[in-house]
């Protein structure tokens, strides 16, 4: 038997409705959305359509707000380079998708003010604002860490910068459709997600651009074909849009139920594994993420003894390949050997429950 997946932070498993859907748009409602001329495409351009005001709806945004990308890294690519250089405040957690391409405009010359946070794994929300200066054009910020489930204070920055010009940028891949609260604030103007991330297929995004008096108009990273108003070229993946609406909707209509699920497992796993210490303030967390150390054992030492047992991670999937000890832990001051240890669990509602005995068992015998 396989390990239950408690690496829903990596990619959620696909709603089966949401599978069902896809394959309705691949078998049958195959059209191109930019075919004008016959049914096919214009039943296309209805779905793709009808998945945008089911984003929108999330955030309260307009449909013509939401712009189809490949996904949230994509989406924060076009948020941080389509806005033209300048001062750019930022955190120490970003996720890489955020934090490469502003070392990028760094090295072109740009001014970057990096705030790190506390030992709970959060930014002062007036420390940010204090580091905006006249010449700064862009703040980002994400929602959720994708580490430790930390939520960072965006609903007070964006207030802060209420009467400002610059560009509030909010990476949401971990908390769209799952935390309501911040991301529906009027004075963020761009909204990184993935719908992979709330059991939606992989391969599909959304970057949110609220249009906004006094904003400069992003720029596009590419050119060819004038799709997503000329954000965004390239012919639509209906099947994939379509499952992605739908995603959205569910995670509306059952976010109640999904989140008292998520708070279940993270309560059960801190009851049961004893000895764990939790890294990220436990009361600004996302319910669906938890990270722990458990002193004595190396996050590899943790892996192996639960390999039977649950698939888990030892960070970011998109920075799994390297070898040194999570950027995230050690910008907030968590010790070396700690770091060292810590592993995260991540589940979504249809997460089956792990014998949480048995893996504290396993973690016991690898500790004596």
């Amino acid at each position: 038997m396989r390990p239950v997946y408690l690496d829903c932070s990596a990619t959620t498993p696909p709603d089966p409705r949401v599978i069902e859907l896809m394959r309705h748009y691949l078998e049958v409602e195959f059209g191109n959305q930019g075919s004008r001329t016959h049914n096919y495409g214009s039943q296309a351009r209805k779905a793709v359509e009808h998945a945008r005001d089911q984003i929108a709806a999330v955030v309260g945004v307009r449909r013509s707000e939401v712009i189809f990308t490949s996904g949230a890294t994509e989406a924060n690519n076009l948020a941080i380079f389509g806005g033209g250089p300048g001062h750019i405040v930022t955190t120490a957690i970003e996720h890489p998708s955020v934090m490469e391409p502003i070392a990028e405009f760094e090295s072109r010359g740009c001014r970057v003010t990096r705030i790190s946070p506390t030992p709970g794994g959060w930014v002062d929300a007036e420390q940010v604002l204090a580091a905006v200066r006249p010449d700064t054009v862009l703040v980002s910020v994400m929602h959720v860490n994708n580490e430790t489930g930390v939520i960072q204070p965006i609903a007070k920055i964006a207030a802060g910068l209420q009467d400002s010009e610059v560009r509030f940028h909010v990476d949401a891949a971990q908390g769209f459709g799952k935390i309501a609260e911040g991301l529906e604030h009027p004075r963020i103007d761009c909204i990184g997600t993935s719908a992979h991330k709330i059991g939606g297929p992989q391969g599909v995004g959304a970057l949110i651009a609220r249009r906004r008096s006094g904003s400069r108009k992003l720029r596009p990273l590419m050119f060819g074909g004038g799709q997503e108003a000329g954000l965004r070229p390239g012919t639509l993946p209906t099947h994939l849009i379509a499952g992605f609406g739908l995603a959205a909707e569910l995670a509306v209509r059952e976010g109640e139920d999904r989140r008292e699920r998520a708070a279940q497992l993270r309560k059960c796993a801190l009851d049961l594994l004893r000895g764990c210490e939790v890294n990220g303030d436990p009361e600004r967390s996302s319910p669906y993420i938890l990270n722990l150390s458990f002193p004595g054992l190396d996050s590899e030492e943790v892996i192996d003894a639960w390999s039977h047992l649950a698939a888990i991670s030892n960070g970011s999937a998109c920075a799994s390949h390297r070898a040194h000890c999570s950027y995230v832990l050690q910008a907030m001051g968590v010790q070396e050997k700690k770091a060292a240890g810590a592993v995260r669990l991540s589940w979504y509602q249809s997460s089956e429950q792990p014998d949480f005995a048995k893996m504290a068992r396993a973690i016991h015998d690898r500790s004596a």
